[in-house]
């Protein structure tokens, strides 16, 4: 776990030193490394958002070419919440039974997902990008669920448009700032802050919910 916060914060120096032992491979690491994020549900502690912005900022120091970056990432997202919803149109719902268990597949992120699918339906797709963890599990329950695969695709490509060009973009352009340099780490803490909070929030109103159902006079 500390290895993973480690990379979490020092995401642009561990790709800095990536870059100078193995040159163009970094773009074959980050292609997994976003694939695995959003199409494999057995790895949602991958980083994504601090990662982007991290990429945006070192191609802006022209040790990557943002013009291949961009386009590669979007596929690798586009392509892993594909085969996300094909693993879960696969398993079917007996994912959700509660006699089932799996050493694979955490059950309170994925009734997490599921809720917050019911909440915004189709839309949870591209909403679910900016949401760690969620993001993961969004597009394994919309291929449980009855939403086709067409209807699919299109939220899935704009939610990686917007996901990828976002905070690449952002990186690309704010990370040469001095200031945003010299405090790349608080940067890239804020953003992790930031894309948790919902999860927070959404934890909190459960937690409140509960507590009134149990005190329904307090």
């Amino acid at each position: 776990m500390r290895e993973i916060l480690d990379f979490f914060l020092h995401a642009e120096a561990h790709l800095v030193t990536f870059i100078q032992n193995y040159g163009p491979w970094i773009y074959a690491l980050l292609f997994l490394i976003i694939f695995a994020e959003t199409g494999l549900v057995v790895t949602p502690f991958l980083p994504g958002d601090s990662l982007l912005f991290a990429v945006g900022a070192i191609a802006a120091q022209g040790l990557m070419r943002v013009d291949i970056v961009i386009p590669l990432l979007l596929v690798a997202a586009i392509l892993g919440d594909a085969v996300n919803y094909s693993i879960g149109k696969w398993c079917g719902p007996k994912v959700f039974s509660k006699d089932h268990h799996s050493r694979f597949l955490n059950r309170d992120h994925l009734m997490k997902a599921h809720e917050f699918y019911e909440k915004y339906g189709g839309r949870a797709i591209i909403l679910a990008r900016f949401v760690p963890i969620v993001r993961t599990f969004a597009p394994f329950v919309a291929g449980v669920g009855t939403m086709t695969y067409s209807a699919f695709f299109l939220y899935n490509v704009v939610g990686a448009i917007v996901w990828v060009v976002g905070f690449v973009g952002a990186g690309y352009f704010f990370g040469t700032i001095p200031v945003i340099q010299k405090n790349m780490k608080l940067v890239i803490l804020g953003i992790i802050i930031v894309s948790v909070l919902p999860i927070v929030w959404e934890f909190y109103k459960a937690w409140r919910d509960k507590r009134a159902a149990a005190n329904p006079t307090a």
